[in-house]
């Protein structure tokens, strides 16, 4: 036992030297002020690199997962205190409520139609790469069927019963109704009485600065984590583990980057009429952080900093999409993943599956992506209320368990990038989006570049 401690002691020294090592090259690239997006995808390189090295050698990535949890810790700080202020500080801003319904009506119906076409093209690319072909295995043991929530379990949760109490664990749906409820409260006050509220409004406003510098002094954080959260992943997974579901990567990423190009590059293209190219590449951080965290409350604050800062969407949209969308956005989660899914345990265990059940998908997609919002594990829930739909065994989502992490990050980063389109789309229907500045080449050296 003892020699096995001081292997584990010595192995996990290995990794944190060469993780200090690589954090001080990112480290000294900030100096040089190399740009925010370099240095973040260098630290996914970096990080990728160092954690087949890791994995190969049989060494210890404790140091390296200790890193990346306190980043993400750290940003999850934000995320209560940036909800309540910015929805707060977004709804206050906008002076009527017709307008602000018609804004929550453009933002849900983008979410559910962006996900069924998501749902569409995880369906086609599935059938054309056929993934449980040739899979032969049994359900892991660790496998535990996700209960569905009945519609009145998920009524409830969305409705806040102790804000305070919802804020301390973490419960960022309760925080938003009660945010919303504040907020539409003080526009009516402030319509009758605007000596009232002002001293309110005044300190959410204050407190929203802060915030934002609170924001900044994080992502300067944002290559190290990156670098640590990925080094951890391809440390504790490798290569091997991923061998015998490799169709299943292949097509759920290829389905995820044709929803990127075609449905996110096509709004960006038509509806906004903004470069494509423009677009992904200032909407980069948004990107890296989500695949690494696998979480999109996590990358709010990222988000909020990049449609503002880089993309020149008003503050007031986007304190109402971003917060919402990491909520209810789940192109990845809610419609690539069930369909991909449900071919594949389809195939595994031979059941045959017709047009009615393809249209079955997709509808069941949409519909479930928005009605588990907020509930935890939200790809788990809608594939699993997907293939009980179709009458598929619920115990095939087992057979995807090993690589239920790799695929998450490309889900997770479609969720989040959905909620950045949004929000650009919205903001150029609204007039609230600063074309000028956008096209401008100075904006590629904003303030994410430069932290």
């Amino acid at each position: 036992m003892n020699n096995n401690l001081v292997t584990a002691f010595q192995t996990n020294w290995v990794s944190l030297l060469v993780s200090l090592v690589i954090i001080g090259i990112l480290y000294f690239l900030g100096k040089k002020r190399v740009g925010f997006g370099n240095r973040v995808l260098l630290a996914l390189a970096l990080g990728l690199i160092a954690g087949i090295f890791f994995n190969t050698y049989k060494l210890s990535a404790v140091s390296v997962s200790t890193i990346g949890t306190i980043y993400v810790n750290l940003v999850k700080m934000l995320v209560i205190p940036l909800v309540v202020v910015l929805v707060i500080n977004s709804i206050t801003s906008i002076s009527s409520l017709g307008h602000l319904r018609k804004i929550g009506l453009k933002t849900i119906s983008l979410f559910f139609i962006t996900t069924g076409i998501a749902a569409l093209i995880g369906l086609i690319v599935a059938l054309i790469f056929d993934p449980g072909s040739g899979i032969a295995q049994e359900v892991p043991k660790t496998f535990k069927p996700r209960d569905i929530p009945t519609f009145s379990q998920v009524i409830l949760d969305l409705v806040p019963t102790n804000p305070i109490g919802d804020m301390a664990g973490g419960k960022v749906v309760p925080v938003l109704v009660f945010s919303i409820f504040v907020a539409i409260a003080m526009v009516q006050v402030g319509g009758k009485k605007p000596e009232i509220v002002q001293p309110v409004k005044q300190f959410i406003e204050s407190f929203a600065q802060v915030m934002h510098q609170v924001t900044k002094y994080i992502i300067r954080l944002t290559p190290y984590g990156v670098y640590a959260l990925i080094g951890a992943m391809a440390a504790k997974y490798g290569l091997e583990t991923l061998a015998p579901l490799v169709k299943v990567i292949a097509a759920t990423y290829v389905a995820l980057l044709l929803h990127f190009i075609i449905t996110f590059g096509g709004m960006v293209s038509f509806i906004a009429k903004v470069n494509p190219i423009k677009f992904f590449r200032k909407a980069y951080p948004t990107i890296a952080v989500a695949f690494t965290t696998r979480s999109s409350y996590v990358t709010l604050p990222v988000n909020m900093e990049v449609i503002t800062k880089r993309l020149r969407v008003s503050p007031r949209i986007a304190s109402f999409v971003a917060p919402l969308g990491a909520t209810m956005n789940m192109n990845g989660c809610g419609g690539v993943w069930p369909a991909v899914v449900a071919i594949f345990v389809a195939r595994v265990y031979n059941i045959p599956l017709g047009i009615s059940e393809y249209i079955l998908i997709v509808l069941v997609s949409m519909i479930s992506s928005i009605g588990v919002a907020g509930v935890p594990g939200p790809a788990a829930i809608s594939t699993t209320v997907v293939l009980t739909a179709l009458g598929l065994p619920v115990e095939g989502l087992g057979l995807v368990l090993a690589i239920d992490a790799v695929v998450d990050m490309g889900r997770t980063a479609v969720n989040a990038t959905g909620t950045t389109v949004c929000s650009l789309v919205i903001a150029n229907s609204e007039g609230e989006f600063d074309r000028e500045s956008f096209n401008r080449d100075e904006e590629d050296q904003m303030e994410l570049n430069t932290v």
